[in-house]
């Protein structure tokens, strides 16, 4: 079969597209043949390589995959059946590794499993023409939700959904700021937050995004390229009677922390998925104990959740918002995008 590689770290030449073994499943697993492939910053980190962090190279990338049942390992077709799944059933994959009988997983807490990971990040993902994936991680493609739509929901929804429902327990009516609106998790995130009975505030940094932030259901945008989104949210806080906000949440890091911070109310909470500018911050501690701030650090969330959030997507509660989408062979194209940050919502890969 054809797939991306990335076999050292490095920039974009580091990636190569090439034949390799048709992947065979062993017990409980399954060959889905892919179809679609969300794009996510893990690609970008996988290929770069993070400080600290190990990846199993070489390694296909491709967190987000879509596509057909091709072939059922021992054991798999009796437990798909309980489904309605059989060869050719289109389905979802859930990107979420874990050991699956710790007390962690019990408790639908996966992301503390010791053997937690994803697919393109801890084993092989989906940008191949086949992709190998236990059972359990397989999820009926709703008829009303296409292979590119499948694959721009698991890895943003689940973050988003984990941040607002799990880690921050939006409230109906309690003012929500959502740093940059027109990445994949903070699309999901504004009508996550709009579904939950939020107020929403997001940033963006061209006048193009505003009305589709809006169409989201974003009840403020701010161009942060034009102004300051500190002085902006408590323009908007004090028009609501209240000093800031009671959530925010922020994946791009040290370059927005210490303002996202001050734009809290007291009591408020703050979660972070993910440092997509500068991991390294400041922080000082007095404003956190005097108002009694919380911050939650977020990666993913359970399993379980991408069941609801498919449900709801596939009830039109909530959407899937495709920016692009590129041949399998452009995938490094792909890349540029991404990092370009010129998108509004999940860039996709069609095979």
């Amino acid at each position: 079969m054809k797939a991306w590689l990335v076999e050292k770290h490095g920039g974009p030449e580091v990636l190569s597209f090439k034949e390799i073994p048709t992947p065979i499943p062993g017990p409980l697993q399954v060959r889905v043949r892919v179809q679609a492939i969300g794009v996510n910053h893990m690609d970008i980190w996988v290929r770069n390589g993070v400080t600290g962090h190990t990846f199993p190279l070489p390694l296909i990338p491709g967190c987000d995959v879509t596509g057909v049942i091709d072939q059922f390992g021992s054991g798999s077709e009796e437990k798909a059946k309980q489904t309605g799944l059989t060869i050719d059933s289109s389905v979802i994959i859930n990107p979420i590794l874990s050991c699956g009988i710790c007390q962690a997983c019990l408790n639908s807490n996966e992301t503390c499993c010791s053997q937690f990971g994803l697919i393109g990040e801890t084993k092989n993902g989906g940008c191949a023409e086949f992709i190998i994936v236990p059972i359990s991680n397989i999820i009926p493609c709703p008829k009303n939700i296409s292979f590119e739509e499948g694959a721009a929901i698991p890895i943003t929804f689940i973050t988003a959904w984990n941040m607002l429902y799990n880690k921050t327990k939006l409230k109906p009516g309690e003012l929500v700021l959502i740093q940059a609106g027109a990445s994949g998790v903070s699309v999901a995130a504004i009508q996550i937050a709009k579904h939950l009975g939020g107020n929403v505030i997001t940033t963006v940094g061209d006048e193009a995004k505003i009305e589709k932030a809006k169409n989201l259901g974003a009840d403020f945008v701010i161009n942060y390229k034009k102004q300051s989104f500190r002085e902006e949210v408590k323009k908007i806080s004090l028009s609501l009677g209240k000093k800031g906000v009671d959530i925010a949440l922020d994946h791009i890091g040290g370059k927005t922390f210490q303002e996202t911070l001050k734009c809290l109310d007291w009591g408020g909470r703050a979660a972070f998925c993910g440092a997509t500018t500068n991991s390294k911050i400041e922080i000082d501690l007095k404003p956190l104990f005097f108002k009694n701030i919380s911050l939650f650090g977020t990666t993913m969330g359970s399993k379980d959740s991408l069941n609801q959030i498919i449900d709801l997507i596939e009830q039109k509660k909530l959407k899937a918002v495709i920016d692009s989408v590129f041949k399998m062979s452009k995938y490094k194209n792909a890349i540029f995008k991404l990092e370009s940050r010129n998108f509004f919502g999940k860039i996709i890969v069609r095979i």
